[in-house]
């Protein structure tokens, strides 16, 4: 017994030993595992942080317009809108479904889909002005939008805004102009355009400034709304005082939140403040 004891003592040290080992091979094996993961998501992070969708850049709609009719501003302003929310939209779609599909797979799923988009919203844009004047032709031209691929613009040079500036006058304030041929007794307002006076605008703020673009169109609307319920209201000053004034002071803000949000990643824009006073069309 006190011969077998030594043994049996020295086997177990063995198997205990034995155990060991292979625990720490499996955490040598577990560390390489882990090792490789790691490496092979680094990687995976690195090429997708380096692949660029691109941009999508559409012609601007609302420059090409004629006079705007008072009784056609409210749709065209919306549809204008709309014009921007599409090329949002698609960037978006563009963004995240970076990889997919083959070579034509932009050109069939998104641009395709958006340049239908846009013939139709195009198409209301002229009939809601045809029902009271000329009805423009020739505007699904602008319908087909192009792929500003990794940030290059079509001129070759680093675009640091997407969509571009011209894209973003889709906002439609460059038609406000338009109402300048109205004769409607209570005049109409209009504006000086802010769209085509903006430099190019960083992605990381193309949506704000297209937020407040709309905003500045649905400020005028409201103006002229007011306008035309207060007719015969109020003493010879009193357009100016409760309509074009506090207009003013709206744009103003508006405006000045358009030039900061271009400011956080680029030159912030100066003298737009000027573009906020309106007259009245009467």
């Amino acid at each position: 017994m006190s011969r077998a004891l030594p043994k049996y003592n020295k086997r177990r040290v063995l198997m205990i030993g034995g155990t060991a080992a292979v625990v720490l091979s499996g955490a040598v094996i577990a560390g390489n595992a882990l090792a490789g993961e790691t490496s092979k998501s680094n990687t995976n992070a690195t090429t997708k942080a380096a692949t660029s969708p691109g941009t999508v850049n559409c012609p601007a709609v609302a420059p090409s317009l004629p006079a705007i009719p008072a009784s056609a501003q409210a749709e065209v302003t919306r549809n204008l809108t709309l014009l921007n929310t599409q090329i949002t939209e698609a960037n978006k779609r563009l963004v995240d479904t970076v990889g997919q599909g083959g070579p034509n797979f932009v050109q069939n799923a998104i641009l395709g889909p958006l340049k239908d988009k846009r013939v139709a919203t195009i198409n209301r844009i002229a009939t809601a002005i045809g029902r009271t004047a000329a009805k423009p032709t020739g505007l699904d031209s602008l319908a087909p939008c192009t792929l500003n691929a990794n940030g290059v613009n079509s001129g070759g040079a680093a675009a640091t805004a997407t969509p571009s500036a011209t894209a973003t006058q889709q906002a439609g304030n460059t038609g406000n102009t338009g109402n300048t041929g109205s004769t409607t007794a209570a005049g109409t307002i209009t504006c000086p355009d802010v769209a085509s006076k903006l430099p190019a605008i960083p992605a990381s703020a193309q949506a704000e400034v297209t937020r407040n673009l709309t905003l500045l169109n649905t400020q005028i609307t409201e103006a002229n709304t007011r306008l035309a319920n207060t007719v015969g209201q109020g003493g010879p000053n009193f357009v100016q005082n409760a309509i074009l004034g506090p207009l003013a002071d709206k744009r103003k803000s508006t405006i000045d939140r358009i030039a900061i949000s271009i400011g956080r990643t680029a030159a912030k824009p100066t003298g737009l403040d000027s573009l906020a006073t309106c007259t009245l069309n009467k």
